[in-house]
């Protein structure tokens, strides 16, 4: 069992895809496209890709995808889109063994800082990967970073899913779609494949009228529709008023979860709420076309996410320092630590304070 890094994807041993696929079934922010696209079209300034790999007999056992910085400040391979990061695990692998090897094979490298995030709130692997860069010369400190709603399906129809929703909520759906379809012409349209550039323009056409501040990667969402299409993962919904693109809503399937990444609208609309009139839509696809197993909002504590989930959940951020001779490591945390939580908003590692 030995340690490698590579900073390219073409190096990766022909095995990397069989983990990855293996990787994707627990989260879509685990796929191989998903990193991907980050690494092409979400790289902050000084950040460049290193995938640190466990290997044997030249298969690969375990990957994390990380940002390194000259100064060893590295991080994990995620942004303010991720809403899900872990060490990824080849299937049936021995997992105490392979997470001591990587976590001594970063132990010798000039990785002085480490942050990984978002981790969700009981991950074994991720307290495994923390017990063993602690014995490898790490101080470690776990932060809160953000609340996850999500719903687990459990066989409901559509309509046994809506029946448990709050009933305000059933109501202004049903109140603001009558009168949305009586005063104007009204089309919803699901995007997977075809027709997929006059998609992407117009939920750029709904975005930029939205409430939500210009995307900082302008390359990356794009980039991602177009690659979640040609999986067969992109539910794009865009809902039409008067022939206009009024509210846009992106969805991703995948193995069985539905996965709620941005939801814009025309705030010309708000008073007929499209975007629950959208949402509404879309959760009728996936549960009753695409059969899915669970839906997740992904990243925000907003209400109308409660409204629409029931199982909530925390991801955290971890950070690692090493213990070094020219400072007491506490006392090194410590200061990292201030620094991090004095992150100024325009940092493009942080996620945005209204979620997706």
């Amino acid at each position: 069992m030995e340690f490698a890094c590579y900073t390219d994807w073409a190096p990766l041993p022909d095995g990397i895809t069989a983990l990855f696929a293996h990787a994707e079934r627990q989260s879509l922010f685990h796929s191989r496209p998903w990193f991907e696209n980050l690494a092409e079209n979400a790289a902050a300034p000084g950040h460049r890709l290193l995938l640190a790999c466990v290997e044997e007999h030249g298969e690969p056992l375990a990957v994390l995808p990380l940002w390194t910085a000259e100064d060893g400040n590295w991080r994990a391979l995620s942004s303010y889109y991720t809403s899900l990061f872990t060490v990824l695990l080849a299937d049936g692998c021995r997992r105490n063994a392979v997470i001591d090897c990587l976590a001594a094979g970063l132990a010798g490298t000039a990785m002085q800082t480490l942050r990984l995030e978002p981790v969700a709130d009981h991950d074994p692997d991720m307290a495994q990967l923390r017990q063993a860069l602690d014995r490898h010369g790490y101080d470690y400190q776990r932060l809160f970073h953000f609340v996850n709603w999500s719903h687990r399906l459990r066989g409901q129809s559509f309509e046994q899913y809506l029946a448990q929703r709050p009933s305000r909520l059933r109501n202004t759906i049903a109140r603001k779609r009558r009168k949305l379809e009586r005063e104007h012409d009204v089309g919803i349209r699901l995007y997977t494949d075809g027709d997929l550039e006059q998609a992407i323009a117009d939920y750029g056409v709904v975005y930029k009228a939205s409430w939500k501040d210009g995307e900082r990667f302008t390359r990356f969402v794009p980039t991602l529709l177009r690659t979640m299409a040609g999986a067969g993962w992109l539910r794009l919904g865009i809902l039409y008023i008067d022939g206009q693109p009024a509210a846009a809503q992106i969805w991703f399937v995948v193995h069985g979860m539905a996965s709620i990444f941005r939801l814009v609208y025309d705030e010309r609309w708000q008073q007929y709420s499209p975007g629950s009139i959208l949402t509404a839509h879309l959760a009728q696809h996936v549960i009753d076309i695409d059969h899915v197993q669970s839906i997740d909002f992904l990243t925000g504590n907003e209400r109308y996410k409660q409204d629409w989930m029931q199982d909530r959940g925390e991801r955290w951020r971890l950070v690692f320092v090493r213990r070094g001779q020219r400072a007491p490591g506490r006392g090194l945390l410590a200061r990292w630590l201030g620094r991090l939580r004095g992150v100024t908003p325009h940092d493009p590692t942080e996620h945005p304070p209204t979620g997706n």
